[in-house]
């Protein structure tokens, strides 16, 4: 496959990769010397971000509660982080953190609670505390300072442990934008698999989904590099071997370690290449159904989505699912088999449902395509597509993904 004459040699790239981030199993007894490094830094009050369980069943809190007391770090909790955060809840966090005087974040979960962390820590620097986070999140404001962030990541995702990325949804809108900034990156990260033994079965399938996400657009966009479609490759075949492995047999380490590595790779990978259609697509999804899993989301949009962009870059994208679709010789034309090869791989992994199955309907279409033209961000999104995102691909993304495609 020479999917190297994909890429535009002209065209000048940034490679970035700025977290420290501490991967293998032990790495949450870091958390010691990240107090030790807050300490010094003159900081001994923080904001604490995450939900009511995700903390204590992970047994996070059951070394991060004696680093920080031993240290005299004074903390407070915002533990009421859901699944699609929204403004509100950050505001809510926000406050706490005002009140306390808090100099850094942690952010204990997955995605939600590390993007409210990363919300945050924003809107508590100094510079912004004019600043709420409708306007953070309607970009009445230009998000260039935040006070420290770390991210102790309990699924294997969303990569935001390692990346500038957040979303925040508005209720009263319906919008999920994304913010993206330097200033989010987050300072530390941990990546431990041993959090992550008692990760649900669906949590497991659509984090893992989420990863594969990322890579299948990072790799596929107007701004890819090398980098990224080598990186593209090695998520894809990560999960490929290690997502069934880790759904039947929840409490294996090494398959844990290898979906977490998959997964922070393509939270660098996206990085560095950004997203397009599926996330553009799926934020609408998720803002009028905010109970929506992101990854199941995005699993179901998949599909459709390859279908429609394969054409654009079959070189990349048959070596990319090598591992689940053998066989493909990187022409344009087997885009449907690649795409039905993807949703039966899905399936057998399961993940069966298609929009029909979570409550949308075709007289949603509308309501879904307007979103996402119109909710703010989104448009970057879809303007680093490999193929022009205009209202028809759109709206036949959505209706394909209503049901089945094989």
């Amino acid at each position: 496959m020479n999917w190297e004459s994909k890429i535009n040699i002209n065209q000048v790239m940034e490679i970035r990769s700025r977290t420290l981030c501490y991967l293998g199993v032990g790495a949450l007894q870091k958390v010691n010397d990240i107090c030790d490094w807050l300490k010094n830094q003159g900081i001994d009050k923080v904001l604490i971000c995450t939900d009511k369980t995700v903390y204590k069943v992970t047994g996070v809190w059951d070394v991060l509660e004696p680093a920080m007391k031993k240290r005299g770090i004074a903390w407070t909790m915002y533990d009421e982080v859901v699944p699609n955060p929204t403004v509100d809840g950050i505001d809510k966090a926000v406050k706490m953190g005002k009140e306390i005087g808090a100099g850094a974040v942690f952010g204990i979960g997955g995605g939600s609670p590390i993007d409210t962390c990363k919300s945050s820590a924003v809107l508590l620097h100094p510079d912004n505390a004019q600043y709420n986070a409708r306007d953070l999140y309607t970009f009445k404001f230009t998000a260039e300072n935040a006070v420290p962030i770390i991210a102790i990541n309990t699924t294997h995702g969303t990569g935001t442990e390692v990346d500038r990325f957040a979303v925040a949804s508005i209720p009263e809108m319906e919008y999920k934008p994304c913010l993206v900034g330097d200033c989010i990156y987050p300072t530390f990260a941990i990546d431990d698999p041993a959090v992550l033994i008692g990760l649900p079965a669906n949590q497991t399938r659509y984090t893992g989904i989420d990863a594969l996400n990322h890579v299948n657009e990072a790799c596929t966009s107007l701004v890819t590099n090398p980098y990224v479609v080598l990186l593209a490759e090695e998520t894809a075949r990560l999960v490929a071997r290690y997502l069934p492995q880790a759904v039947a047999h929840p409490d294996d380490l090494t398959a844990r370690y290898y979906l977490l590595y998959a997964s922070m790779i393509a939270g660098i990978d996206f990085d560095n290449g950004l997203l397009h259609f599926t996330h553009a697509m799926e934020h609408p999804l998720s803002a009028v159904k905010p109970d929506l899993a992101h990854g199941l989301g995005l699993a179901i949009l998949l599909p459709a989505v390859i279908k429609y962009t394969y054409p654009a870059v079959p070189e990349i994208l048959s070596a990319v699912y090598a591992p689940i679709v053998p066989g493909l010789k990187g022409v344009s034309g087997e885009a449907e088999e690649c795409a039905v090869g993807v949703e039966q791989w899905l399936f057998s992994v399961g993940v069966t449902e298609k929009l029909e199955d979570m409550g949308y309907k075709e007289s949603d279409v509308d309501k879904l395509v307007n979103l996402a033209f119109n909710t703010p961000s989104l448009d970057i999104l879809l303007g680093v597509a490999p193929i022009k995102a205009d209202e028809k691909v759109v709206r036949a993304i959505y209706e394909e993904s209503m049901k089945p495609m094989a």
